[in-house]
């Protein structure tokens, strides 16, 4: 009680109090209380936030790792192959290489390896005669030079590869895809596919080629059998030349293969590098991960739902509570952020755990995988911001409903 100047003596006047300060630590306090009083209501609210974080950080963290391995795995195999295919001609046929092109693309400076494969056409392959024509598992076969697996990074993932010997001979060597569509798991002794119309005996299995995708789905016979059994015309159609490991001397290459490959008709040459073509791809592949990101979009609007509900009805509930602090000397300002406080805090729980959730999601997807397991800052980061400003935005307006609650009002609830 204070005397007042202006007022008669004697007079009591009260001053008006000023309000007690509400620190970060115990406004942290009153939020998890608030929220821990009522657990199940708040957990259920929380679990929206959770699962669309969850699907922001799996997605993005997935992507992430598939491309760190892809271009992980491309710089280990190498950024120095380049590959010259046959183009086409002015009257849009499919154009010819030249046979002696592999030897003259060889004679080039910074050239360290040339292989080629040349494309047999018009032949199905089948695991026996007795199966159906139409069923040709959309295989190709090739002719192959002898040093092809080392040229393009890939190696014999079972059995032999072709040799000076089996090369002259019905002898072939599956790509990992033909093999698979053929139903061959493993190499036994005589064993045989049907091909143009004549047993091949295999002898080998490559292992994924990521330089040359292509090999892949391609049964590879030699050069001299192919044009012995299956009346093939010795022209190659893609040529695999690796550079000195530079990219200087990848570029000088690059820019003479055209010429060297058909002197006649470079125009009718292409000229690519697989490592930027797989970049590349590794850049822009998102087309599925824009739609799960939507997805988690929709989950983190469902749990601000559900975040500005429980806030609602806190709201009612609490409405003595309110009344009762009012009167005890709190601002309509403290009321207000003690319920935004606690709608962040939710908000916030669920966000951690839906990046806890995204983050075992993709250690566990990548593991599998044998991937290399990458969460990009801006996933988890972005995840927490989001459910932080959701959580803003979701307890704003029943923060200030209230502290718009007056104490007289609020206390008649008791």
């Amino acid at each position: 009680m204070t005397m007042t100047s202006g007022h008669p003596a004697g007079t009591a006047v009260w001053a008006a109090p000023f309000p007690a300060r509400l620190r970060l630590g115990d406004l942290a306090g009153l939020a998890a209380v608030g929220l821990l009083t009522r657990k199940l209501r708040a957990g259920l609210s929380a679990l929206g936030i959770a699962i669309g974080v969850a699907a922001i950080v799996a997605v993005l963290g997935l992507a992430a790792s598939s491309k760190a391995a892809l271009l992980n795995e491309i710089s280990q195999l190498g950024t120095n192959l380049l590959t010259v295919t046959n183009g086409q001609t002015f009257t849009g046929q499919a154009a010819e290489l030249p046979t002696k092109a592999p030897g003259m693309i060889a004679q080039l400076p910074d050239v360290t390896n040339v292989q080629d494969t040349g494309t047999v056409g018009g032949l199905d392959v089948y695991k026996s005669p007795y199966i159906p024509s139409g069923q040709t598992n959309a295989l190709s076969v090739d002719a192959a030079t002898l040093g092809l697996p080392a040229a393009v990074g890939t190696s014999l993932a079972q059995g032999r590869y072709l040799n000076a010997a089996t090369a002259r001979e019905p002898v072939a060597v599956l790509g990992a895809t033909a093999a698979q569509r053929l139903g061959i798991d493993r190499i036994r002794p005589g064993m045989r596919i049907w091909v143009g119309g004549q047993w091949f005996y295999v002898t080998g299995i490559l292992s994924h080629a990521v330089l040359a995708p292509e090999i892949d789905s391609t049964v590879l016979i030699g050069f001299p059998a192919a044009e012995q059994y299956l009346q093939f015309d010795g022209h190659p159609s893609q040529i695999y030349v690796r550079t000195v490991d530079t990219q200087a001397a990848t570029t000088r290459v690059d820019s003479l293969l055209g010429d060297q490959a058909n002197p006649e008709n470079p125009n009718q040459v292409d000229v690519s590098r697989p490592s930027d073509v797989l970049t590349a791809r590794a850049e822009t592949e998102g087309a599925l991960d824009t739609l799960f990101l939507g997805l988690g979009a929709v989950a983190l609007l469902v749990g601000a739902i559900g975040v500005a509900n429980i806030m609602v009805i806190s709201v009612l509930e609490r409405r003595s509570e309110i009344g009762l602090r009012r009167a005890l000397g709190a601002t309509r300002g403290q009321i207000r952020i003690q319920f935004l406080s606690e709608a962040i805090l939710l908000s916030l729980a669920g966000g951690a755990a839906g990046v806890a959730i995204g983050a075992a999601a993709t250690a566990i997807y990548a593991h599998g995988h044998r991937e290399l397991i990458y969460i990009p800052a801006e996933a988890w980061a972005g995840g927490l911001a989001a459910a932080v400003v959701i959580g803003a935005l979701a307890g704003l307006l029943p923060a200030i409903r209230a502290a718009r609650l007056s104490p007289t009002q609020a206390l008649w609830s008791i």
